[in-house]
């Protein structure tokens, strides 16, 4: 089908005519002043997307002009996105936002555009497995099937690597999927496809509970020497606890690997915007916390804490003004 009937191509306007005609259509389209930002969040099923829903309302309604596109994403991904300029801010992992400024794989070369706004809540590193595969520890993943994100999720990095501190690979095991969405995940698993899970997020995450919801799960716990190597090589790991009952048949407390869930963003973002984009999470942590219940009684000077990562001048001007720095 013809996008424009033959008359208009035979009697096209002169080109200065077209030119005004362009410039009163963005005029629509981009009121001034307006700032478009992409943010960046995670897989479907995951808890960056419905907070990523949540803080583009936060922020649009405070900063006049914002507009804000989500887009999936993953922890790494993220990172590299907005320093390589394809988003402006996004969800990160602290563990491995600090390996992107290292130069640190998976990353290829060194971040350096971007800056940190705020930190936000723990999240939890699980590994589910099927009851009847008896899988106890790291080191039973032998042999087994697996799924978990694709390359450049946090999880996906995080669980190349525990198989490596425990002498393994995916090639020591039966078979390694690689799903974009922890639905197609839980999917797997349900129908016996794959024997374990791997996601990091927070506790507990729906994707497991759905999956409890269908079949006997367990948490697999981490040893103290995979969670001691892991510190080693990035302090920015840490040993955190799933307490029983989080899941159903859950009847002990699992220690798990931690990390901490934060806001970057490119640190050419104008100053205004990130000030602005910070208070309105410091001031709405309740409406944060409705969507990821961990949020709540967040501080400014918990999203302030040093983690290794520039802060970016926008939100250093906000924590200074609230006494968080």
């Amino acid at each position: 089908m013809d996008a424009f009937p033959p008359a208009a191509r035979i009697t096209a306007p002169p080109p200065a005519k077209i030119l005004l005609a362009a410039a009163a259509a963005l005029a629509v389209a981009l009121p001034a002043g307006a700032q478009q930002v992409t943010l960046m969040t995670g897989p479907q099923g995951g808890s960056w997307v419905p907070l990523g829903g949540a803080l583009k309302h936060m922020w649009e309604q405070a900063v006049p002009g914002l507009q804000i596109q989500q887009t999936p994403g993953a922890g790494i991904a993220n990172v590299r996105g907005v320093d390589e300029g394809k988003a402006q801010i996004g969800f990160a992992n602290s563990s491995t936002t600090v390996d992107g400024l290292a130069g640190r794989a998976p990353y290829p070369k060194k971040v350096t555009k971007v800056c940190q706004v705020a930190n936000l809540y723990p999240q939890y590193f699980q590994v589910a497995a099927l009851t009847d595969a008896r899988i106890d520890s790291y080191a039973d993943l032998k042999g087994k099937t697996l799924v978990t994100q694709p390359k450049g999720n946090t999880a996906e990095a995080l669980t190349a690597e525990i198989l490596r501190l425990n002498g393994l690979s995916y090639q020591s095991l039966a078979k390694a999927n690689f799903q974009a969405s922890y639905t197609d995940a839980v999917a797997l698993m349900k129908d016996g496809h794959a024997q374990v899970m791997t996601l990091g997020t927070t506790a507990p995450a729906s994707a497991v509970m759905d999956l409890a919801s269908a079949r006997d799960v367990k948490l697999v716990p981490v040893d103290d020497r995979t969670m001691e190597s892991l510190r080693k090589e990035n302090p920015g790991y840490q040993k955190l606890t799933i307490k029983a009952g989080t899941y159903p048949k859950q009847d002990k407390d699992v220690p798990v690997i931690g990390y901490s869930t934060h806001i970057v963003a490119a640190c050419d973002l104008p100053e205004d915007v990130v000030y602005r984009m910070t208070k309105a999470m410091s001031q709405n942590v309740d409406a944060m916390a409705a969507v990821v219940k961990p949020i709540g009684g967040l501080t400014p000077k918990a999203m302030a804490a040093d983690i290794g990562i520039p802060l970016h001048k926008g939100a250093a001007r906000f924590y200074r003004e609230a006494g968080a720095i």
